[in-house]
């Protein structure tokens, strides 16, 4: 017998834990359709039913205000789930019963998962399980997650629901006013089967008078005499609400559904032994680091220790892979012979993606980071304490989540933050959150930052990392601050936020986050970034040079032989590199290595690529760019991690010779006549702001219009250059 079931819940109430906990390595994650929120599903085995779990957005409630809400509604009613684990965080009941109750009036079958009832009792609340399971009429299970009590409990339940008839959709009262009118409504609903093969008569009647935007879209597309029948009795009712009541059918609604919850709870639900004004442990510490002047200063320190830990302990294995990837270089320019297929392999394959893969230890190492202050509860109060400081910016306080979430503290990823934006109801702040968000420091862009503080900057790595952070926040910050005065003009609104209670990340957990994030980062590397490197080499390699050019080069190298005496020559061609060469050897050697790199570098500037960055290299040498540093940043047009492979296969095609090709990529940039630290500087700024990645534009576009994708683009580059112009210019009239 195969069950889908799906785990719905409130944000921090544990889900993704108890999905960890049931699923373990049997999950996957992809998208939803037509969105990029994330869809988590796995595999559960118990007495011999395969049970197939998703896990839902974590949502507030059933009403679309959010893509989340969205979502979490459209897979309850469409995919039709037999059971859906409601997860209730015990120690806020009260708050965490509003969706439980809107699932059931939607005639959801559920199971409560009373989670975190080791919180609740460390605060002194006893929750009586069985009576509230009465109440309600579904089964409640105290469980908790991290440790995994009560899982085989709640499954158990799980499964006896799963074996029950559908239940009838819950009937709360809200009042004469508004019970008259949804009841009429509901006639006429199921008069005319108004959208009755997907939802309830009354529910479909109460998302009316909720002024839901998804169903009144719907109902227009169905029907739209009823669809406008409906609309009249609702504003009729809602005005006549304002005009006695000075509120409306939304507030209403909510009113009477917590004082349903409030009366079930009264009936010896819930039992508090400790005073109610008691601070919490959660609280205590609080005190300490959401403090107005110790909280910004603690959040400093954490981020730049995370930054530390991170290249201190992911230089041996960044070095371990840069050496395989530099044997395996060597191997295959050892064994394959000369030609396209040999370049290809080296200077396409090996050196583009060898140089994105060679930085996944310091990339798993900051996913594991991030997942620490994810999973502890901090990254909350990092959103709470920044609120002040993005209110001046004329952005709201939920641009915070956008902007950690695209790469604030770096590693995140920019389509996600664009995508979070929705949850912003001004129109004006979420133009400005998702046109900024793009500033942070993907996970993309993670891999560029990594080579040239490598290369530049190799004995204050951690302290060049929080830099780079505070720049990208800042420039964010001022970017938004000039959109808000002047195309994207408007009032600021409030922000309201729920700070979760800390708590310790369980190693399960972590290593899970850690392991999906690296492995769409390794998965990226090995599909996306390996077809555009390859696309990038072969427009890095024809067309070909000329005949006439190349017989040229070789006449120059044989004329140079024919200089040197036959002594010399034949020492050249018996050197194995074991023992050191005479001073007119070497001097022949060093002559024919410049000739070949001559050829090398000639050959990549007439290719097409070449050409391109030749042709840009008039205006881009304002900000120290040469023309193989412009083909890489064209590259990062499509992803922002081809900049290093891109880097990688230039450099080695215009190689003065096999060990150059075979070095490192910082290395090749370190012995550059035209990298210096302040280049760098240049380009880390520059990839910093320029124009997000193709996706990130896309979701732009999505989320706005073509026109703001365009916008981006533009604005984006031309604020890159002119900032990467001046630190160029400035710095070099400062002798740098």
């Amino acid at each position: 017998m195969n069950i889908c079931v799906a785990l719905g819940g409130n944000p921090n109430a544990g889900k993704t834990t108890l999905f960890n906990a049931l699923t373990g390595s049997r999950q996957h994650v992809g998208n939803y359709p037509g969105v990029t929120v994330d869809r988590k599903e796995g595999r559960y085995v118990q007495n011999g039913h395969d049970i197939h779990i998703v896990d839902l957005p974590g949502t507030y409630s059933l009403t679309a205000y959010s893509v989340e809400e969205v979502v979490a509604r459209d897979f309850l009613v469409n995919e039709c789930p037999r059971v859906t684990i409601n997860i209730v965080d015990a120690s806020n009941l009260e708050r965490n019963l509003y969706l439980t109750i809107q699932l059931l009036e939607l005639g959801i079958p559920i199971c409560v998962a009373l989670n975190m009832i080791d919180v609740a009792r460390s605060r002194g609340i006893e929750i009586d399980h069985q009576k509230l399971s009465r109440l309600l009429g579904v089964p409640v299970v105290p469980i908790m997650a991290r440790s995994g009590f009560g899982k085989q409990a709640l499954m158990a339940a799980v499964e006896r629901v799963a074996q029950q008839p559908l239940p009838q959709p819950l009937r709360v009262s809200y009042g004469r006013d508004l019970e008259t009118t949804i009841q009429s409504m509901e006639q006429v609903i199921t008069k005319h089967g108004f959208l009755t093969d997907l939802y309830p008569a009354r529910w479909i009647a109460l998302k009316y008078l909720e002024n839901d935007a998804q169903i009144l879209e719907k109902g227009r597309a169905t029907e739209a005499r009823i669809a406008d029948q409906l609309v009249a009795e609702t504003q009729k009712v809602g005005a006549h609400i304002e005009e006695t009541l000075e509120t409306y059918p939304e507030a209403m609604i909510a009113d009477h559904r917590y004082g349903f919850i409030s009366s079930m709870l009264k009936q010896g639900i819930v039992k508090e032994r400790f005073d109610k004004n008691r601070l919490f442990l959660s609280d205590r510490i609080d005190k300490v680091l959401v403090n107005r002047f110790a909280g910004p200063l603690i959040m400093f320190l954490v981020l730049f220790g995370l930054y530390q830990l991170v290249f201190t302990y992911s230089e041996v294995p960044v070095g371990w892979c840069e050496t395989v990837f530099e044997w395996l270089s060597d191997v295959v320019s050892t064994q394959m012979p000369d030609g396209l297929l040999k370049s290809l392999i080296v200077s396409g394959v090996i050196d583009g993606v060898g140089g994105v893969l060679g930085f996944v230890p310091l990339i798993m190492f900051m996913f594991l980071g991030i997942a620490v202050l994810e999973d502890s509860g901090y990254l909350a109060r990092v959103a709470f304490m920044l609120d002040r400081i993005f209110q001046i910016f004329g952005l709201h306080g939920s641009s915070v989540m956008a902007y950690i979430v695209s790469g604030g503290i770096a590693g995140g990823c920019a389509v996600p933050g664009v995508m979070a934006t929705r949850t912003l109801r001004s129109p004006k702040e979420r133009i400005a959150t998702l046109l900024t968000a793009p500033f942070m420091n993907c996970g993309a862009k993670l891999p560029v930052f990594a080579l040239l503080i490598a290369a530049f900057f190799p004995n204050s790595q951690a302290r060049m990392m929080f830099l780079i952070t505070l720049i990208s926040w800042s420039g964010a910050l001022l970017a938004a601050k000039f959109l808000r005065l002047t195309v994207v003009k408007g009032p600021s609104t409030p922000f309201v936020m729920e700070l979760p209670p800390y708590r310790l990340p369980t190693f399960r957990g972590l290593m899970i986050h850690t392991w999906e994030r690296t492995w769409q980062y390794v998965k990226k590397a090995g599909t996306v970034i390996l077809g555009i490197s390859i696309l990038l080499w072969a427009a890095m390699t024809f067309p070909r040079l000329p005949a006439a050019q190349v017989a040229q080069y070789a006449a120059d190298r044989d004329h140079m032989v024919a200089q040197a005496s036959p002594a010399i020559t034949d020492e050249l061609a018996r050197w194995t590199g074991d023992t050191p060469l005479s001073a007119g050897a070497a001097r022949l050697k060093r002559e024919l290595t410049a000739s070949r790199g001559r050829q090398s570098a000639a050959a990549l500037r007439y290719s097409l690529a070449g050409r391109i960055g030749g042709g840009l290299e008039v205006v881009s040498r304002w900000a120290g760019f040469d023309w193989r540093t412009n083909i890489a940043l064209l590259g990062g047009f499509a992803a922002k991690e081809v900049i290093v492979s891109t880097l990688g296969t230039a450099y080695s095609l215009g190689a003065a010779n096999d060990d150059d090709a075979q070095a490192s990529i910082a290395s090749r940039l370190t012995a550059e006549p035209g990298w210096r630290v302040l280049t760098a500087w240049s380009m880390i700024v520059f990839v910093m702001f320029y124009a997000p990645c193709f996706v990130t534009i896309v979701s732009i576009v999505r989320e706005s219009s073509w026109r703001w994708g365009l916008f981006s683009v533009i604005f984006n580059t031309s604020l890159a250059f002119c900032v990467s112009v001046g630190i160029y210019q400035v710095g070099s009239l400062l002798g740098y």
